[in-house]
């Protein structure tokens, strides 16, 4: 029912707009309602007794991850549509079907929660990547808009190429693309496993793509630094959640067999990105690039979380902590692209590192958070 509510609302936006009167829209009129659908999901959420179990004939599973995850999503879209609302008029860029977009995203990533076969994580990642490639290139006719949307979509489409032709391995390998049906497959032996390997790197893959880790991370600063920073902040939390979450649904759920072997690659790929994401970010000079490239990072620190996922003692512990650190990084960075946010100019001015220079004197509120939130970062007592 949350899913149910956040992809009706969504149309519905669009056609409200068709009869709602010009004062109403100055007023924010699609705002409000936008945020009043999520609301209603994150209401049903909240409220619900969850009766756990499977629907769909099994493609789709309500467990403790679902209400977790649909929780997580429908609060940063929240947070994206307060975000949005006077930033949109201050650069010039109020189009009303932002906030249709917006809940399509978020419809998508809910859907990745429920997700219990992989034709619905692949349904899944299109329903949230492809509003994104239209919203990073929100504020054309803005040259660097719409060069962020461009490359966004062309390795976002290259990026789940490799997860289709992976979910095809997969299902040639095991005859079946349901995640349990996979699992019971590994247990009776009736497996091709030098397709199923090739078909679980291919995920993997396309995965470190959406969520930014290197080697396959080379589009985030470009289109972080270029899309409206309202998106980019939108990108930079819960995009890089839903990729998370799909990755613990699927390699903790259909393929424990070949964690010893998936170990070493997931603690090569997490410290590669996060030497990568925090050298890189030393020599930035734009904050939205700094960012960008803190994202990467952080996207290893999270992928850490599968380091130890071959020992099934481990495994609970293992998940709750990456999911806290899914929380605490979602607070801190939605917070300090808040602030960028506050402190752009037109035509994206504003946002060098040196004109930072004074700002406790010229908004110390603004100053006080930013620190806070770059400690957090850090990790300094006691901040998350």
């Amino acid at each position: 029912l949350p899913l149910i509510v956040i992809l009706v609302w969504a149309p519905v936006i669009l056609l409200l707009d068709l009869f709602v009167p010009a004062r109403l829209e100055t007023r924010g009129f699609t705002a409000i309602s936008c945020a009043a659908g999520v609301l209603v999901s994150l209401a049903i959420v909240i409220l619900s007794q969850h009766p756990y179990g499977l629907l769909f004939n099994g493609m789709a599973i309500i467990d403790g991850l679902t209400v977790f995850a649909n929780l997580f999503f429908l609060l940063c879209g929240l947070l994206g549509i307060l975000l949005a609302h006077t930033y949109q008029r201050r650069m010039h860029i109020e189009h009303y079907e932002y906030y249709a977009l917006l809940l399509f995203t978020v419809g998508g990533m809910m859907l990745m929660a429920y997700a219990n076969d992989l034709i619905v994580v692949f349904l899944a990642l299109e329903l949230l990547s492809i509003p994104l490639y239209i919203l990073a290139g929100f504020a054309r006719p803005r040259l660097e808009s719409e060069e962020a949307a461009l490359k966004y979509f062309l390795l976002g489409t290259f990026s789940s190429a490799f997860v289709l032709f992976g979910i095809a391995l997969i299902f040639g390998a095991t005859a079946t693309t349901a995640i349990p049906g996979i699992l019971a497959a590994l247990g009776a032996g009736k497996v091709q496993m030098p397709l199923f390997v090739l078909g679980a790197g291919f995920l993997l893959i396309g995965f470190s793509f959406k969520v930014g880790v290197v080697p396959f991370h080379a589009w985030v600063p470009d289109v972080y630094h270029g899309s409206p920073t309202t998106v980019s902040a939108f990108m930079a939390v819960a995009v890089k959640g839903a990729g998370f979450i799909a990755l613990l649904r699927i390699f903790t759920g259909a393929f424990p067999i070949l964690s010893h072997d998936l170990v070493p690659i997931f603690w090569a790929l997490a410290a590669l990105t996060m030497f990568t994401g925090n050298v890189l970010a030393i020599v930035q000079s734009n904050l939205k690039r700094l960012l960008a490239y803190s994202s990467i990072a952080h996207a290893g620190y999270l992928l850490m979380a599968f380091v130890p996922y071959a020992d099934a003692a481990l495994l609970k512990e293992t998940v709750s902590a990456m999911l806290f650190y899914l929380v605490a990084y979602a607070i801190t960075a939605l917070g300090a692209w808040a602030v960028i946010v506050a402190l752009e100019r037109d035509e994206g001015k504003g946002l060098e590192i040196d004109e930072l220079g004074g700002l406790a004197r010229r908004y110390p509120w603004l100053a006080i958070a930013m620190a806070v939130f770059m400690f957090s970062f850090s990790g300094f007592p006691p901040t998350l």
